[in-house]
């Protein structure tokens, strides 16, 4: 008569059946089929949120470009940088510039003149180049404030840095100053614009 099978054997041989299948599945199961599944709906996943990011950059994009449109015709009623294009350009321009407002403040250079204008090159690559020029201007106390005052309200921007005053003995022929006048240093400047940056070349697909 053949062995009865018993209980425990009943266990085993379902823990060995298991087993078997665990080990199937793991070997045939899980690499050839779960594995790509997985890595299908990971890729999905994120071309969903691309898309997403994109619809909302193309939705926003009306928006940005009437503020872009805004910032620009703003920035042309009340320019920030030098209109001029090269350094060169531009310390001729800011010269031009001083002489008027000098001459707005006295007419005639009664009571301010300049006595020495000299550019002044800067070394180093600066994200927005500085134009700058060594002023010396002999005033009358009332013309230099006047002159001070239209260079740094007026447009384009200009700056004064390094401002130097020491009083003179001598006075200017105009009766308005009426005591001796000012010998004024100062470093005058302003910005150019960036230059753009080169356009990038697309990137390659992989």
């Amino acid at each position: 008569m053949p062995p009865a099978i018993t209980d425990r054997d009943r266990w085993l041989a379902l823990v060995l059946l298991l087993g078997a299948l665990l080990l199937g599945y793991l070997l045939l199961v899980h690499p050839w089929w779960t594995v790509p599944l997985q890595e299908t709906g990971r890729r999905v996943a994120e071309l969903r949120e691309r898309e997403l990011r994109i619809r909302t950059q193309l939705q926003q994009a009306p928006q940005v470009q009437r503020e872009l449109a805004a910032a620009l015709a703003q920035q042309a009623q009340r320019p920030g940088f030098l209109p001029e294009a090269t350094v060169e350009l531009a310390t001729a321009g800011l010269v031009q510039r001083l002489e008027a407002i000098v001459k707005q403040a006295s007419p005639g250079n009664r009571s301010c003149a300049i006595a020495n204008q000299s550019p002044l090159a800067l070394t180093g690559r600066e994200v927005y180049p500085r134009v700058v020029v060594q002023v010396r201007l002999r005033c009358g106390a009332p013309e230099l404030a006047s002159v001070l005052h239209q260079i740094e309200s007026g447009s384009p921007r200009l700056f004064v840095e390094n401002l130097n005053i020491l009083a003179q003995r001598y006075a200017f022929q105009a009766s308005e100053t009426g005591a001796g006048g000012l010998d004024v240093n100062f470093d005058l400047y302003g910005y150019l614009k960036p230059a753009p940056a080169a356009p990038r070349e697309p990137a390659r697909a992989p």
